[in-house]
């Protein structure tokens, strides 16, 4: 019985490993990442030995050596992934949750055919359908989720798979097992049943949720960038309004400039020249690149800059073969440059500065920002990206950063020097990129 048990579990562990290696974005390359489960599995396997060999009959020994092996399989999971993380611990406790079910799959089949050879066969096929079934069915889905922040605090979701491994193992597995109480197979059957369906359907639940906020977002900023070109037009409608006046009382400017100079007012004419230009200087249309609608979108915010009494060092250059949206470059280059101006608001009496550079070309994006900072900015251990003072409902300019960041395949860094905070984006594009 002993070795049928060892056997069984040594199947359960290859399935695990393959669960942890297929569920994971890697942190280190396939060979590496492959070397680690394989080595997590020697270990299973032989604190398997331990307990169910060499002290066979030890409760002790048996508790003990599971909450070793928990550790190992938790340990490796988080280990292996790219984002040390809540959501690694939660694919972690579910990757045992799965195997459970080929593991009760080969005790209820030794219970009614008596042939450990079958029971053993007919687990192993119990465990691939699951691994090919879960594979072709939310595996996509976790994989588009793990890097996503639609839903934040993955540790209340990580109770899901405690709960069922613990009903697992109180009731087919410790104190006593299914071949003590056989009346319980029905209720552990059923108990697998409901713990696939769950955790598909929460799945599914949050991709759906992902989409109706992405596509909500997209909406916010398609209006942004409407609003931004009605702006846009109605400010070159009254400038050209403004000209026209200009050109038409040109003849009374001219004829009195005829006559001060007849009568040798040069001052006079100087002030008259002075306020032509003035007139014409309030109707020039700044042109910070050739893009319209960034240029749109760069314009409104360097108008709240002035209103602020705040220097903007600009750098804007963008190409016609550019790789990105303009509508979604926008509104990150937006949502960065108001979160400079909210940050330098309380240096106004100290020349407050803000220095902005974008390159968007056919071959690579650099859109950085930087600005003073008075009070200590907080960091996320897990992201990386600064977390908003103003609570929760706050801050989701840093993740539609990190978000167009991700989409473009660039990388994101951001850090304090000096009293003076600086975040990037850079992409290097490698043919079409849209």
């Amino acid at each position: 019985m002993s070795y049928f048990s060892d056997i069984s579990y040594m199947i359960s562990h290859i399935f695990l490993m393959l669960f942890i290696f297929l569920f994971t974005k890697h942190r280190y390359s396939g060979r590496k990442t492959a070397l680690i489960c394989v080595s997590a599995f020697g270990a299973l396997c032989l604190f398997d030995q331990l307990k169910l060999l060499v002290y066979p009959d030890s409760v002790a020994c048996y508790f003990v050596v599971t909450l070793i092996q928990i550790f190992i399989t938790q340990f490796t999971a988080v280990f292996i992934c790219t984002r040390r993380n809540s959501k690694a611990f939660f694919m972690g406790l579910s990757s045992s949750n799965y195997v459970i079910a080929g593991s009760v799959a080969a005790s209820i089949l030794h219970i009614y055919t008596g042939n450990a050879a079958a029971a053993l066969i007919g687990s192993f096929a119990v465990h691939l359908v699951i691994l090919l079934v879960l594979s072709l069915r939310i595996r996509a889905i976790w994989l588009r989720n793990f890097d996503r922040e639609n839903v934040t605090n993955w540790w209340e979701l990580c109770l899901i798979p405690v709960f069922f491994y613990c009903g697992f193992t109180f009731l087919a597995f410790f104190p006593y097992t299914l071949y003590d109480n056989p009346d319980n197979i029905p209720g552990t059957i059923i108990f697998i049943v409901t713990m696939f369906v769950s955790y598909i359907v929460v799945l599914r639940y949050m991709e759906i949720e992902y989409q109706k906020t992405n596509i909500y977002w997209k909406n916010v900023l398609y209006k942004s960038c409407i609003r931004g070109l009605e702006d846009q037009y109605h400010l070159v409608e009254q400038s050209e309004q403004n000209l026209k006046i200009l050109r038409h009382d040109m003849r009374h400017y001219s004829g009195m400039i005829s006559s001060l100079l007849d009568q040798e007012e040069y001052a006079e004419i100087r002030r008259v020249v002075d306020h032509i230009n003035e007139v014409t200087d309030e109707n020039r249309i700044t042109k910070y690149c050739d893009d319209l609608i960034i240029n749109t979108v760069f314009s409104n915010l360097m108008d709240q800059a002035h209103v602020r009494g705040i220097e903007v060092r600009h750098d804007i250059r963008t190409g016609k073969d550019q790789q990105v949206s303009s509508c979604e470059l926008a509104v990150v280059m937006a949502n960065l440059f108001e979160n400079a101006l909210n940050c330098v608001a309380e240096f106004v009496e100290n020349e407050p500065w803000i220095s902005i550079k974008l390159h968007s070309t056919e071959d690579y994006l650099l859109l950085q920002v930087e600005n003073e900072y008075g009070r200590e900015i907080p960091f996320d251990a897990v992201s990386g990206l600064p977390k908003s003072g103003k609570g929760s409902a706050h801050g989701f300019g840093m993740q539609s950063a990190q978000a167009f960041s991700d989409k473009i395949g660039g990388s994101l860094g951001c850090y304090c020097e000096e009293g003076v905070f600086h975040i990037m984006i850079y992409a290097k594009f490698q043919g079409d990129f849209l």
